[in-house]
């Protein structure tokens, strides 16, 4: 597979994360099988939070893998902290604790990155730096990221954080593109002009930070898979004749689409299926030309000025 480095770091990922919020619908061997698989397949960067089943998908991944020294040594984990019941906390020492349950699920001395996840409202940036500065002298975080913020959110963190900002998850499909169809229309009176994110896809782009995108096909709020929907007729026909032409399947069509913009993204999968696992893989091959790209967009839905 592919790989880019994230964000300004020197650490080389594969171009497609595995997503482990949904590992806790498999039994045992289903579990042990899907993550072999994604081993074999080049596809060793691997996306937790501790939120995800309570935690219990953290420690499911665990034994699913067989972690050990030299597992470890053949993966990237990613995991994500901040959000509690009812509430979202970034203060020091919650951030520090949930690193240590999160290490201790995965049963690893390390992460090699930590996001931050959903912005919270009552953030005291000096309390997160202190926590990262702590990570990282220990030894228990290598690099950091943040989930779901926009620019501004980003600079007031980084007022007092020293480490950089290496990633931002930010949901992101072909038919939940705004922050791309916001660039598009600058200056338009149209719904597509609005500028819902601070322009966070060119704010990331200028500053080294990758965008990992999220339920990459979904559309709506986690209201249904776009691939297959008699809700996006066009859609389906479009990406169906390309994927003919690649010799492809629809699903990996969807993942090339957002892999051939060239802010060099990193799709965070959540399927816990190996032969869909596999066709987003695939994607890392597909390069998709700038006829089929627009056609796509515009088959969602999404208007040219």
């Amino acid at each position: 597979m592919k790989t880019i480095k994230l964000g300004s770091s020197s650490l080389e990922v594969p171009v497609v994360a595995v997503g482990g919020m949904r590992i806790n619908s498999l039994d045992k061997a289903e579990a042990e099988r899907f993550v072999q698989t994604a081993l074999e397949e080049g596809a060793n960067f691997f996306d937790h939070a501790d939120i995800y089943g309570g935690g219990a998908c953290e420690e499911i991944f665990s034994e699913a893998i067989h972690m050990s020294a030299s597992v470890r040594e053949q993966i990237i984990l990613q995991s994500k902290c901040g959000i509690r019941q009812g509430m979202f906390d970034f203060s020091k020492e919650h951030i520090l604790n949930s690193v240590d349950g999160i290490l201790k699920r995965l049963n690893t001395e390390y992460l090699d990155v930590l996001l931050l996840h959903r912005p919270d409202a009552l953030v005291e940036p000096e309390e997160v730096a202190e926590a990262f500065d702590q990570l990282e002298r220990s030894g228990k975080v290598r690099h950091f990221g943040v989930s779901n913020q926009n620019p501004m959110q980003i600079q007031l963190l980084k007022k007092a954080v020293k480490q950089p900002i290496v990633a931002n998850q930010l949901q992101l499909s072909i038919t939940n593109a705004t922050m791309i169809s916001s660039g598009i229309n600058v200056n338009m009176e149209n719904e597509s002009a609005v500028n819902r994110d601070g322009s966070v896809l060119d704010f990331c782009r200028l500053h080294d930070i990758t965008i990992q995108p999220w339920s990459p096909f979904q559309y709506g709020f986690f209201e249904g898979v776009f691939l297959g929907s008699d809700k996006f007729p066009e859609l389906n026909r479009q990406i169906d004749e390309i994927a003919e032409k690649y010799g492809v399947s629809n699903t990996t069509i969807a993942i090339a689409w957002l892999l051939r913009h060239p802010a060099r993204m990193q799709p965070v999968i959540g399927t816990m299926n190996i032969d869909r696992l596999k066709d987003c893989i695939k994607a890392s091959d597909i390069v998709l030309t700038r006829e089929e790209w627009y056609a796509i967009y515009r088959a969602a839905g999404n208007i040219l000025p």
